[in-house]
């Protein structure tokens, strides 16, 4: 393929500022590069410095009293729940021990001697599984509000730093 000396100067001149822009490309790149790094520093620094300080001063000030609050009231539920199973079986098994003394029989036996039939233990959940299941259950119930009381938005928590001070009037 033979080339005029006219194009192929052209072609020489083309080949000459294609190399010319491939090296100021790998210039801009390499400063884009290290503009880049810097950045990448300077969001490091920025993050510790400004955002982990403030993420742990929210934690501090509203997500710990809330969960600290639920785990209060969890406790307390659980604590009455305790208390007022512990009352209700106790009563249940005293009554049961009355039931089954046998100078209770006797004196149920002169008195009518029809009340007296003794109760044939029947198969299948009996009061005590229906206490634990209803224990069970308003047990759940209370750690779902604790969690929902934690969770639920709050307007009062989130109240401006600056509140615009409208006139005031005395009198």
């Amino acid at each position: 393929m033979s080339l005029s000396r006219k194009r192929r100067k052209e072609l020489k001149r083309l080949r000459s500022s294609a190399e010319e822009l491939w090296g100021n490309q790998q210039h801009v790149l390499e400063h884009a590069n290290a503009v880049a790094r810097e950045a990448s520093r300077q969001l490091g620094h920025l993050t510790r410095e400004e955002v982990v300080p403030r993420v742990r001063t929210g934690y501090e000030s509203y997500v710990r009293p809330g969960v600290q609050q639920a785990g209060r009231y969890a406790r307390s539920a659980g604590d009455s729940v305790e208390r007022g199973l512990g009352t209700a079986l106790g009563s249940v098994l005293s009554i049961g021990d009355i039931a089954n003394d046998a100078r209770v029989r006797r004196a149920l036996e002169r008195v009518s001697p029809r009340a007296a039939v003794v109760v044939e233990q029947k198969k299948g959940p009996g009061v005590g599984t229906w206490l634990a299941i209803g224990a069970g259950v308003v047990a759940a119930a209370g750690v779902a509000y604790a969690v929902w009381q934690t969770f639920r938005a709050d307007d009062e928590l989130w109240v401006a730093d600056d509140e615009p001070s409208g006139p005031t009037s005395q009198g």
